[in-house]
């Protein structure tokens, strides 16, 4: 079958995350994408838990489909045996501190010299200006400087980590994907290339834009885990149930408020939660508690009132609703075990 982008060569000099795992999206739409890394070890990835005969599986979810080639790009003539590759390249894709890439004879500017219709996409921390373009940083501190994770860190005294890799993924892998493809669509039309500049603390700000909206634009104080969104009411937000599963409340709109309340037997004088959000919350939580998930369940799904047992990783791969569309067919291999390929945004057709 043809794929969208089987004509498209892309570099990838990308290690851990983000780029690698924009790299993967683009050849699961048919990019042949060789992967460029340090001889021996290879790229950090390599060395990840998980293993499976000594191969990270890490490495093998993020990688499958990609060709490799050991080179120090240090070494004398390194760049120069690359220039057949660069000549023809569509796409380069590199996520090194800004200039590093200039030091290895790398940089755009050369790259360009060479092949003035590349795509050429840097991912980094901050971006390739600003005071802290050289900054180090992982997604904690990116998300951290970006406003967001002071939205719900859990308590001050013991604070919870993120659970998604939002600034990585969200502000790294995706940016940059959507961003290449509308480059090459672009170079279509002028057939020239482009330097694309993403910088992951700021691609983060659209993960929170009613945060912008409010505390940015409007300026208003928002507290740790008391707004709408992050648990400051009694409609959106999770409670534990007696067996200590989390139960997932999500019925925003009046008509799923007013089902999950009937569901529960809530009070009538307590379903105005805007009299008093706290007694409300608590007599929630109360009622939640009493019984354990099992009982909520089925429940919850006849109310239809977007409210859910929140499932945990495993439980979420044998679900019956993915199974049946086929989320986890793809497989990839590592030595000589067969795993489950990391699910992608990218649509089957």
């Amino acid at each position: 079958m043809t794929q969208p982008l089987d004509d498209i060569l892309v570099l990838d000099f990308s290690t851990l995350l983000p780029g690698p795992m924009a790299t993967l999206m683009l050849a699961e739409a048919g990019a042949e994408v060789i992967k460029l890394e340090r001889p021996g070890t290879g790229e950090d990835m390599r060395l990840t838990m998980p293993q499976i005969e000594g191969r990270s599986l890490g490495y093998a979810i993020l990688n499958r489909g990609k060709k490799s080639i050991a080179l120090d790009l240090k070494a004398e003539g390194a760049v120069e045996s690359l220039r057949p590759l660069i000549e023809k390249a569509d796409v380069i894709v590199e996520q090194f501190r800004p200039g590093v890439m200039d030091r290895l004879g790398l940089g755009y500017e050369a790259v360009k010299a060479l092949n003035p219709a590349v795509i050429y996409c840097s991912i980094t921390g901050y971006g390739q200006t600003g005071p802290k373009r050289n900054a180090a940083g992982h997604d904690m501190n990116y998300v951290g400087d970006a406003g967001i994770l002071s939205l719900s860190s859990g308590p001050v005294e013991e604070p919870a980590n993120p659970f998604a890799l939002v600034a990585d993924i969200g502000g790294g892998t995706y940016p940059a994907v959507m961003n290449i493809l509308l480059a090459l669509r672009q170079r279509d039309k002028n057939g020239q290339g482009a330097h694309l500049d993403i910088a992951m603390a700021e691609g983060s700000f659209v993960f929170a834009y009613w945060a912008h909206a409010k505390g940015a634009v409007a300026g208003e104080e928002i507290g740790n885990g008391a707004d709408r969104l992050t648990g400051g009411t009694a409609r959106y937000r999770m409670y534990p149930a007696a067996d200590g599963r989390q139960i997932a409340v999500g019925a925003i709109e009046e008509k799923f408020w007013i089902a999950f309340c009937n569901a529960i037997d809530l009070p009538a004088n307590l379903r105005d939660d805007a009299k008093d959000q706290n007694a409300t919350k608590a007599e929630v939580a109360r009622r939640l508690a009493a019984k354990p998930s099992e009982y909520w369940e089925p429940l919850l799904i006849a109310a239809d009132c977007c409210c859910s047992v929140v499932k945990t990783p495993l439980e979420a791969r044998q679900d019956p609703h993915f199974t049946a569309r086929g989320v986890f067919e793809r497989k990839t291999s590592v030595g000589g075990a067969q795993i489950d390929a990391l699910p992608l945004p990218i649509a089957p057709m």
